[in-house]
């Protein structure tokens, strides 16, 4: 367990979105979100989802569709209660050139909203699923190392792996919750997840993935994990801050809390 001393949370504002909103923490965030995968659960068989990922398809129709019939239900437009997380969607899609065609960073307002309901529901079905698999590994961005720091991390034959050179840098401390837990972090750098996967599959039997990224290339990643029949689960990372969206880094977090639940059994 970490100590909650370790962690230092500093409100951050991403490129188009920030977990923190207008607060000085996350966790009002996080707490519409359960309310929201509650109300999802009760509104569909989760068989029905169940079956869905185990058919390796992904599940954003049924959010899509589950938002509409909510808001038209309770007279809560989710888009709009979510809209504070995400303020500098439509600033950044208006002022990208046209010559641009990253769909990742052309994600529209309304995706980032159905992402964020998506992957708090794959959560759900997939947790002990991969706490069950014989070998989980988790790939941490490299985006969250401490920047006042010389990273120190190494290869190990498959990818990056954090030295613990900094108390101030959350790879190190999601990296800590993750080996207390048996499951293996890599810094993703170099790995082919499609190459990896069969490898790993013929070694262990069963393989799980966690993974931490910003929301769009959050589901995208766990999306390709679906496709493979891989149980995925994942925590987006407070804002996004990296050089693919800001031009250079900058520092960013995400809430180890929520990686302790997601992974304590």
């Amino acid at each position: 367990m970490i100590n909650k001393s370790e962690m230092k949370y500093t409100p951050v504002q991403g490129k188009t979105y920030s977990l923190f909103g207008d607060s000085e923490s996350t966790e009002r965030y996080y707490l519409f979100i359960k309310e929201l995968a509650d109300k999802f659960i009760e509104y569909y068989d989760i068989s029905e989802i169940e079956n869905q990922i185990d058919n390796h398809k992904p599940i954003k129709d049924y959010v899509s569709e589950f938002f509409a019939e909510y808001s038209k239900e309770s007279g809560i437009n989710v888009h709009n209660h979510l809209s504070i997380y995400t303020k500098e969607v439509k600033n950044h899609i208006r002022d990208l050139s046209i010559l641009n065609f990253d769909r990742t960073l052309r994600t529209k307002e309304k995706n980032y909203h159905i992402y964020m309901l998506e992957y708090e529901i794959v959560n759900r079905i997939n947790r002990q699923r991969f706490l069950s698999c014989n070998y989980r590994f988790a790939l941490l961005p490299h985006c969250l190392r401490d920047l006042n720091k010389n990273c120190k991390a190494e290869s190990d034959g498959i990818d990056q792996v954090c030295k613990g050179c900094s108390k101030n840098c959350f790879i190190n401390l999601a990296s800590k919750v993750l080996r207390e837990k048996n499951i293996t972090p890599y810094i993703w750098m170099e790995i082919n997840l499609k190459n990896l996967f069969r490898q790993l599959l013929k070694k262990y039997g069963s393989i799980g993935v966690l993974g931490i990224a910003c929301i769009p290339e959050l589901i995208n990643g766990m999306r390709k994990c679906i496709k493979h029949g891989i149980p995925v689960v994942g925590v987006p990372l407070n804002a996004n801050r990296c050089r693919r969206w800001m031009g250079e880094y900058h520092e960013n977090s995400f809430s180890v809390e929520r990686l302790e639940e997601l992974v304590t059994q």
